[in-house]
């Protein structure tokens, strides 16, 4: 068997693999002037390179077409429409990149109203079981890391409301191996996994699997591997139409999923609401109505 023979490194340094940014630093100090003045540009509009032509970054950079078309080859690219397929792949691993020109607000809503659709329909699919491990598991861990975070404290926020017991982790400074060390298969946990996860996630969902803890995995389609490791996967899509992952999706799920615990909990679930808004008013934690 033979394969194809791999094009020589104009240079030495290997940029396979890395992001266009980072192949700019790797090959900066070998580039001609000319080519440095077109990087500096790439580096400087790197958030929105996309929306430019290669002639429009040429003219930015005051260097020739024929320049610009060089510096895409030193850098591992064909031409730049390699270039723009490299930053799509980015986005979709959720790298801020815009794609597009100025924000479209009536394609912005379409594709929100869109994802949330698609994750309801996700959810209604595991609703009654999910519900009911969340309304009567002695403890309820809610875990979410970087942007997963925001969406587990919102969960936890909801679930307490109407159940006692229900634990955030990690908490701030803390690791969280003391916390689910001792979960058993009577327990439950709702892992708030989106893109960009640490490595550790995984580690934590086989552990929790390996114990027998059932685990509500709410998480973006990226988590297709780790769903395996999970009792049920409510996928909700965070592929916004701007440079930034947008969660209302996850808000979405969030407040249906806190509305069934609620009706499930019953006459209990609503004892506890009155007396936490009783709290509230009496504590001073809320304005007067």
């Amino acid at each position: 068997m033979t394969t194809a023979p791999v094009a020589p490194d104009v240079d030495g340094t290997d940029v396979d693999g890395l992001r266009l940014d980072e192949r700019i630093v790797a090959r900066y100090a070998e580039l001609p002037p000319q080519e440095r003045r077109g990087a500096d540009v790439l580096l400087e509009h790197f958030g929105d390179l996309a929306t430019y032509t290669a002639a429009e970054l040429a003219t930015l950079a005051g260097v020739s077409k024929a320049t610009m078309s060089r510096l895409f080859r030193s850098l591992g690219f064909d031409d730049f429409t390699q270039v723009r397929d490299h930053l799509r792949g980015l986005r979709q691993h959720g790298v801020p990149v815009t794609l597009g020109a100025a924000p479209d607000l009536d394609g912005h809503a379409a594709a929100e109203a869109a994802a949330v659709r698609a994750a309801v329909a996700a959810l209604g699919v595991h609703l009654d079981a999910v519900a009911d491990v969340l309304a009567h598991a002695p403890r309820v861990v809610v875990v979410g890391l970087r942007s997963s975070y925001p969406v587990a404290l919102h969960l936890r926020q909801q679930l307490t409301q109407v159940r006692p017991h229900v634990t955030l982790l990690p908490q701030p400074g803390q690791s969280w191996s003391e916390d689910v060390v001792d979960l058993s298969p009577q327990d439950a946990v709702v892992l708030v996994a989106f893109r960009r996860r640490p490595p550790g996630v995984r580690a934590l969902a086989e552990r929790l699997r390996a114990a027998g803890t059932p685990v509500v995995l709410v998480a973006d389609p990226t988590a297709r591997a780790l769903a395996a490791h999970a009792t049920w996967w409510v996928e909700c899509p965070v592929q916004a139409r701007g440079a930034f992952d947008s969660y209302a999706a996850a808000s979405s799920v969030v407040a249906a999923l806190a509305d069934a615990v609620l009706t499930r909990r019953g006459r209990t679930g609503e004892q506890r609401v009155a007396t936490i808004d009783s709290a509230y008013r009496a504590l001073g934690e809320v304005e007067a109505r």
